[in-house]
């Protein structure tokens, strides 16, 4: 079995068209991975497919040389670009361990006829709690609570709430709305979504369809977006979206940043439309120090971290290893397939 410390030898082998490995119908197969995968789940790949020649680089041009001879590319998708697909001349499958896509080069991958999986859903444990984590802190005022005790204040007349008998408004009821909402009804919160189709999926009380969102902003205390990022969602939220939601409404995008209008947003918590937006991805990433949402105290900034779980990649290389399996056995139930011209 080749082992991570011989990697050099078999790229080495690879350039040469020459791989010490089984064939399968006469090919070598062969995996390319961009991605900095860690040394523990590379060696579980190595042990659990060793029929499988597999070539691991922390970056996409680092990985390079190897794309011609790739069959199967993992990447995060991110700096894959065109030039990189029009090398690929045996590229077959691109696993992309990451829920978004959207810098994707779709026309190049569709034209070559490769097809793409990703890791959706696997972002749904870290991404609701985060949900609920912030709902809590705005609702109990930690902002204040942890600005009076480094100022040594003590005070007990802090205004807060509680989540219970709220109504949370997802918008997105996928694997991480339905996540969000489950959790949710632990706290006794009415759970209303949003989807395309406007059917009924589960943990939600009542279930929107696109051209019935001003429903949801309307009943909402909290608003939760996490919308993809697709010519459909683009500048979602505007100002008379803001307009419709309650006074007292909280805001969170967790999903893609170019849901929400920001200079709508500014506008409409200055006048009080909303009260307060938690946003953790923005239409531009790192958000500049310049952004007037760093010093507005209706906002709260994170710095994408929503999905962020020490968990992301066992999870997501379990949906390649599933997927690798329907591969190698010729078959077409693979998981998560994306629609190369939806885009997600």
């Amino acid at each position: 079995m080749i082992n991570i410390k011989a990697d050099k030898i078999v790229r080495d082998q690879v350039r040469d068209n020459f791989v010490n490995k089984q064939e399968i119908g006469g090919v070598t197969l062969i995996v390319l991975s961009s991605a900095k995968i860690r040394r523990d789940l590379r060696e579980n790949l190595l042990n659990k497919f060793p029929e499988v020649t597999f070539i691991f680089r922390d970056k996409m041009n680092e990985a390079e040389e190897e794309l011609p001879h790739a069959d199967i590319l993992i990447t995060y998708g991110e700096d894959l670009t065109q030039a990189h697909i029009e090398r690929a001349a045996k590229l077959k499958w691109i696993m992309v361990i990451s829920a978004g896509i959207d810098r994707m080069p779709f026309q190049a991958i569709k034209e070559k006829n490769i097809f793409v999986t990703n890791a959706r859903g696997i972002h749904k444990t870290p991404m609701a709690e985060y949900a609920i984590s912030m709902m809590l802190q705005v609702a109990r005022k930690a902002k204040a609570i942890i600005s009076n005790e480094q100022n040594q204040v003590w005070e007990r007349k802090i205004e807060m709430s509680e989540l219970s008998g709220k109504t949370i408004g997802v918008l997105g009821a996928g694997a991480i709305g339905q996540e969000i909402a489950r959790l949710s009804k632990a706290f006794q919160m009415k759970t209303i979504g949003l989807n395309r189709s406007g059917k009924q999926v589960e943990n939600f009380d009542e279930i929107f369809s696109y051209d019935q969102m001003r429903t949801i902003l309307e009943r909402a205390d909290f608003v939760v977006s996490v919308l993809p990022k697709t010519k459909e969602t683009n500048n979602l939220l505007g100002l008379e979206e803001f307009k419709r939601m309650k006074n007292d409404a909280i805001l969170i995008n967790i999903g893609r940043g170019n849901v929400i209008n920001d200079a709508d947003l500014i506008s409409a918590l200055n006048e009080g439309e909303l009260a307060h937006a938690v946003l953790d991805v923005f239409n531009e990433e790192p958000l500049v120090k310049e952004h007037p949402y760093w010093e507005m105290e209706q906002v709260t900034v994170t710095p994408h971290i929503s999905g962020i779980s020490p968990q992301y990649q066992p999870r997501a290389l379990n949906i390649f290893e599933e997927n690798l399996k329907v591969f190698l056995a010729k078959k077409e139930n693979y998981i998560n397939v994306i629609d190369l011209e939806r885009g997600y």
